[in-house]
């Protein structure tokens, strides 16, 4: 009988050995850890550029007329622009485009557009990050307040045409210049030109 009782204490205990080496381990997450943490961070938001030290004088004649005219949010619209300006071109959307572009930039947007639509060519455009803007140049002429801002983006532009499908990524770099009319009520500025710049 006392040999019984010691065999069933021995298998108690190894029994007992492998329930707290298998349930005395911390597997996956435990209920006090907190929240997991990804390990990848999001990448920090472009920062949008001071201005050029040739524009701080068109920049103090605007605020002269327009007390609250802000920098960075204006590079901030500019760059908005930009990529509805680039993506709208590429999708020849022209209701998108032409309340943002002047007259006569429109027109020559719609002659290449008009060209590409009879080659039968369509075109997609993604931007591959966001744009750099920085202030380039600012005057102010009677009532016309005008904005250079020079724009460096890195565009991937998938085409279909005649010939086949093509992808090409390549970097641009571009002035644009905006103009508005501080007498209006509307504070929207608008495209009036655009010129190659330097990368």
């Amino acid at each position: 009988m006392l040999i019984q009782i010691l065999v069933l204490a021995v298998i108690a205990a190894v029994v007992l050995y492998q329930l707290y080496a298998t349930l005395g381990r911390r597997v996956g997450r435990q209920p006090e850890d907190g929240p997991a943490i990804p390990k990848t961070v999001p990448a920090p938001a472009t920062p949008l550029e001071p201005v050029t030290a040739a524009s701080l004088e068109g920049v103090a004649a605007l605020r002269a007329r327009q007390p609250d005219f802000d920098t960075g949010h204006f590079l901030s619209g500019a760059r908005a622009a930009y990529e509805m300006i680039v993506t709208a071109f590429a999708a020849g959307d022209r209701e998108t485009l032409k309340p943002l572009l002047a007259d006569d930039v429109m027109a020559n947007f719609e002659t290449a557009m008009v060209a590409r639509e009879t080659e039968g060519r369509s075109e997609k455009v993604e931007l591959m990050a966001p744009p750099r803007v920085d202030l380039d140049n600012v005057t102010v002429v009677g009532d016309a307040a005008r904005a250079t801002v020079r724009i460096l983006a890195e565009v991937r532009a998938r085409s279909s045409g005649p010939e086949g499908d093509a992808v090409d990524d390549r970097r641009t770099a571009e002035l644009w210049t905006f103009e508005r009319d501080l007498k209006s009520a509307n504070p929207n500025w608008t495209l009036v030109h655009v010129a190659a710049a330097e990368a």
